[in-house]
């Protein structure tokens, strides 16, 4: 009976070391400017806390306002990554 073997449907993949470094490299910008927007919430957390229960948009204190935008922060950067990433040098090479 042919095709039941469990082996990979597929070759593995050949990543370009190239492609690995820049992905790399983009990974690390994007975390850290993530990094310092997350350390601006636990700076104001820390020094300013008072600030945190300040209501600047419809009722909503800032503590709420800026968890919010960190996980939206964090959901949008995880899509620039992977646009970022999905253009590789070695993949447009074989074609």
């Amino acid at each position: 009976m042919a095709g039941f073997g469990h082996g990979p449907a597929q070759p593995a993949e050949q990543e370009d070391p190239r492609d690995m470094l820049r992905n790399a490299r983009n990974g690390m910008v994007l975390f850290l400017f993530y990094l310092a927007f997350y350390g601006g919430f636990v700076a104001l957390n820390a020094f300013w806390p008072k600030q945190m229960e300040a209501t600047p948009f419809w009722g909503i204190n800032l503590a709420i306002l800026y968890g919010g935008g960190l996980i939206v922060s964090a959901m949008v950067l995880a899509l620039i990554y992977s646009w970022l990433c999905r253009g590789s040098r070695s993949a447009a090479s074989n074609k």
